[in-house]
């Protein structure tokens, strides 16, 4: 517990039904639904005579149901809460993010938040530390081609593994532009490890002179920038909407700039709703800002009506169908899949709940 003269904090169990609808309670006339399996790491905030004043919680590196009740928003109520969480993300990266509406960006700059985006009338994503999306532009810009390529394109892929469904995508891009950047998604929310997909992806993509691979840091269909894109079992809903407009204006601003991107290439989504959502938000918002938006067929197996997806890969590792795998990968990820940990891969896959 914390205290100063007017509040006090508490650090809720959040394996508690009773503290857990406590929260709940207060949030819920606020606009909030309290998931308390979506947060690590909770607070709340009273008034020496017991009355909540407001709540707060982080996930990782992001700050979240951070509210005050309206009778405190003109006290140091929501200070102390952003504070208190910031010190504790803090504490184990060096950056931190918070989605927020729009109307309250002012009072998360008075704390030394910066604004990086927003999504109107929704959602703006806020950040604060020692590294920021500055970092992130000088780092595209060590890697941008210094020969002057006119046509640039830009694929942005999870390779969860790397199917022949990328590759097709990949090298249909390389064939229509003088040089493509491939971002392969940095979160580390998938069965396949950063590293792992990253290397699978060189390997399949090594006979392409001119394809890039760039990490998609924080920036980039991130947990800062678009957590809901991990949720895959779900319906996608208004906020999935407005974060796939948030990563989209984030692209356009700070990234594709740097690297003199006038393209972005996507594969035809036949399976996933989110990734459906964020294709025709792409499809609506890149026109608009200069990028145009270039869909792909997805590739098939030899079954005309049978779409290759790193889904169908999953499943195939999953029961071991070694039949399937061939007509899903490139011989190179075959090839990687033996040489790494194939148990450790098929233990996630068991667990996983992903689609």
């Amino acid at each position: 517990m914390i205290e100063n003269s007017d509040f006090r904090i508490e650090e809720p169990d959040l394996s508690s039904r009773y503290d857990v609808e406590l929260i709940r309670r207060f949030l819920s006339p606020l606009g909030f639904f309290f998931d308390e399996t979506s947060v690590d790491y909770s607070v709340i905030l009273y008034t020496l005579n017991d009355e909540i004043v407001g709540v707060g919680s982080c996930k990782g590196k992001i700050l979240k149901y951070v509210a005050v009740a309206p009778q405190f928003r003109e006290s140091g109520a929501f200070a102390h809460i952003v504070t208190h969480l910031t010190e504790q993300v803090m504490a184990q990266y060096s950056q931190a993010f918070v989605f927020t509406r729009p109307d309250n960006i002012l009072r998360f700059e008075g704390l030394g938040y910066r604004h990086v985006a927003s999504a109107q009338p929704l959602i703006s994503v806020l950040e604060f530390g020692y590294q920021d999306i500055r970092d992130y532009q000088q780092y595209l810009k060590s890697i941008r081609s210094k020969n002057g390529e006119a046509a640039v394109a830009a694929i942005v892929m999870n390779g969860n593994p790397f199917t022949l469904g990328h590759q097709y995508l990949i090298e249909k891009a390389a064939t229509e532009n003088e040089l493509v950047y491939v971002f392969v998604v940095e979160a580390e929310k998938s069965v396949f490890r950063f590293s792992d997909r990253l290397e699978m992806i060189r390997r399949g993509t090594s006979h392409l002179s001119n394809v890039k691979l760039v990490k998609g840091g924080e920036y980039i269909v991130s947990c800062a920038t678009f957590p809901n894109y991990f949720l895959k079992n779900e319906v996608p809903d208004v906020v999935t909407q407005k974060q796939a407009e948030l990563d989209i204006e984030i692209f356009a601003s700070y990234i594709a700039p740097q690297l003199g991107i006038s393209k972005r290439y996507v594969g035809t989504e036949n399976y996933c709703p989110t990734t459906q959502m964020y294709n025709q938000a792409m499809k609506t918002l890149l026109p608009g800002k200069g990028i145009e938006y270039v869909e792909v067929q997805r590739k098939h197996t030899n079954s005309v009506n049978d779409f290759i997806s790193a889904s169908k890969v999953r499943l195939a590792l999953k029961e071991a169908d070694e039949e399937s795998l061939q007509q899903l990968l490139p011989p190179s990820t075959i090839q990687y899949l033996k040489e790494i940990n194939r148990s450790a891969v098929e233990q996630k896959l068991a667990i996983s709940t992903r689609h």
